[in-house]
């Protein structure tokens, strides 16, 4: 290990980190600024490339052991179960509802069943972003 590899790896974990709590706060702040799950999920994704080119795939994938076609068909089922509750509930499609909660770390925090859609996108966006890389990754 050459002292670059040293210092770019830990220079990635800290920036890993403030990349990771930035993309929580851009999926939260999604309903009112611009954001939410595809914004925070190609952070995410950003985050973990950036791991992969400091480290290598093969200790990225023993550090999260993910399987992202996993998380992709989750990612699907969540938001296409999200967007066909208003079926259920008989209101006009991608009718929501929210309340407001006093949350740690965050205060008092609108929460939107709007989120539960993001959340499914987030999940779609890094999923099928990471297989991707890894796909092209794994070709070397």
């Amino acid at each position: 290990m050459r002292t670059n590899d040293v210092m770019l790896q830990t220079a990635t974990k800290v920036v890993t980190f403030i990349i990771l709590m930035f993309a929580v706060h851009i999926f939260f702040a999604g309903h009112y600024t611009p954001g939410g799950g595809f914004v925070g999920g190609l952070l995410t994704t950003s985050a973990i490339v950036l791991l992969m080119l400091a480290f290598d795939i093969e200790t990225v994938k023993k550090i999260l052991p993910i399987n992202y076609v996993t998380m992709t068909a989750i990612g699907l089922l969540l938001a296409l179960a999200t967007a066909s509750a208003s079926i259920i509930f008989d209101v006009p499609f991608f009718t929501h509802a929210y309340d407001y909660f006093d949350l740690p770390l965050f205060g008092k925090t609108s929460l939107h069943s709007a989120m539960l859609f993001d959340a499914g996108v987030y999940l779609v966006v890094v999923g099928v972003t990471m297989t991707i890389i890894q796909t092209i990754g794994e070709d070397e």
